[in-house]
This record gives structure tokens, C-alpha cells and sequence, in this order.
């Protein structure tokens, strides 16, 4: 005589179509980043009038970092910490032509 196992268990359910939704994509993209990349060309009679050409890229901040790109870190208008640093260079580089021109009058 066999036993017969009648247990529903979700181990044993059958697969069907993986379902995502727009969080998954969402997520998806920005893990793995995408690039989207177009040139819009405008010419007259063979003469170049325009050009303009679109990179894209789209994607967490760890993936850009990655990837290489950390532009916001460095740019004074986006990081206060860049503005700090931009701020004292600018400082520096003042003292420093002042320390050569009063020299330079003390000289004369």
C-alpha cells in the first residue's frame, strides 16, 4: 500500500510567472546603473548648425562610485565640505601673492 502526501506545502508549489514591480525595476537600475546615450544633430544644406550630444548615467551612489563618479563630492556648489576646501585654497593662494608683492615692495 502506498501513502499519498496531501500536505500543501510552498516548498512543493508550483512555479509560476516571477512578478516585479516598479520598486524591483527601480531597484534593479539603480544597483546596476544604465547609460542612455543620444547625439541631436542639426545640419543645413551640409552646413553644421548644432550639435548637442546626452550621456546619461543613472544610478545609486555606490554603483557611481564604482563606476568612478564622484563629481558631487569635489563641487562646492553640492558639498560643503568641497566649499570649505575651495574656500581655504582660494585663501592660500591670496596669502601667497600677498607674502610675493610685499616682498617685492620691501625689496624696492
Amino acid at each position: 500500500m502506498t501513502d499519498l502526501d496531501f500536505r500543501q506545502d510552498a516548498a512543493y508549489a508550483p512555479a509560476g510567472p516571477h512578478t516585479t514591480n516598479l520598486a524591483d525595476i527601480l531597484e534593479r537600475v539603480l544597483d546596476k546603473g544604465i547609460v542612455i546615450a543620444g547625439d541631436i544633430k542639426i545640419d543645413l544644406l551640409d552646413i553644421e548648425l548644432l550639435t548637442i550630444r546626452l550621456r546619461l548615467f543613472v544610478a545609486s551612489v555606490d554603483t557611481a562610485k564604482k563606476a568612478g563618479i564622484d563629481w558631487w563630492e569635489t563641487d562646492p556648489a553640492l558639498s560643503s565640505h568641497a566649499a570649505r576646501n575651495a574656500l581655504q585654497d582660494e585663501n592660500r593662494e591670496l596669502r601667497a601673492r600677498l607674502d610675493a608683492l610685499e616682498s617685492q615692495a620691501s625689496a624696492s
